[in-house]
């Protein structure tokens, strides 16, 4: 005998696949543009210098999960997890890159970690957030993602991760209280926020310049489309 389903019942199935499907496609349509520029440029200041609605982008100057120049011409958002391979592979292979090219003055980036694999990503995202508070998130970040792949089992245990602040020399005390504060708790969802809202479901995933790229293309895609835009900055 074949279940008859509720009209109530019917409507919510409906709406639970819509929203499934809205959300599949949010990353691209929130953010496309056909302006190369980035959407959050809001016009400039007394001294010519542009200022920014930070909307997806911060540009804020004490933002500890961010590199480069706060007003540098092109952000680069970087939505990750650390359980995930594609982004340890993309940290190994296309982040120094770009953060020559943040060095160079060209390129701020922001990251966001979105954690869609779990508890063990957000602790260890609290971790790296824990590391940046002393000045240290690169040091850290690499030191999840040993040889471009991701840590396993007890590495990324309570324990692993307050290990591996104490081979950094970081201040261990310091790192396991900030590890665990309700600040850092508030600002790694936060971040998740962020993620959801710009429909990053999948990791890595990219906004560059207001431009999404999804995955961990090789490097040339990245410089290509930085070059288009601090071309586009000169003009």
């Amino acid at each position: 005998m074949t279940e008859k389903r509720s009209p109530v019942t019917f409507w919510l199935v409906a709406g639970v696949i819509v929203a499934t499907a809205i959300a599949l496609i949010a990353f691209v349509v929130v953010i496309d543009s056909d302006d190369p520029q980035p959407p959050a440029r809001a016009g400039t200041d007394s001294t010519g210098d542009y200022l920014y609605d930070i909307g997806l982008e911060r540009r804020d100057p004490q933002d500890p999960l961010a590199l480069g120049r706060v007003d540098a011409p092109v952000t680069l958002i970087v939505f990750t997890d650390y359980q995930c391979p594609f982004c340890a592979k993309w940290s190994h292979d296309t982040l120094p890159t770009m953060i020559e090219r943040a060095e160079a003055g060209e390129l701020r980036i922001e990251f966001r970690d979105v954690n869609v694999f779990g508890e063990a990503s957000t602790r260890a995202a609290r971790a790296a957030y824990a590391a940046a508070l002393q000045g240290r998130f690169l040091d850290y970040h690499h030191a999840l993602y040993p040889e471009g792949r991701p840590r396993k089992g007890d590495g990324l245990s309570t324990e692993g991760l307050i290990a591996t602040s104490a081979e950094l020399g970081l201040d261990v005390d310091r790192f396991r209280s900030d590890m665990e504060s309700a600040a850092t708790r508030k600002a790694i969802a936060e971040n998740e926020e962020l993620g959801a809202a710009a429909g990053a479901y999948s990791t890595p995933s990219f906004i560059l310049g207001g431009q999404p790229i999804a995955g961990a293309q090789p490097t040339q895609v990245f410089v290509d489309a930085l070059d288009e835009l601090t071309t586009a900055e000169g003009n």
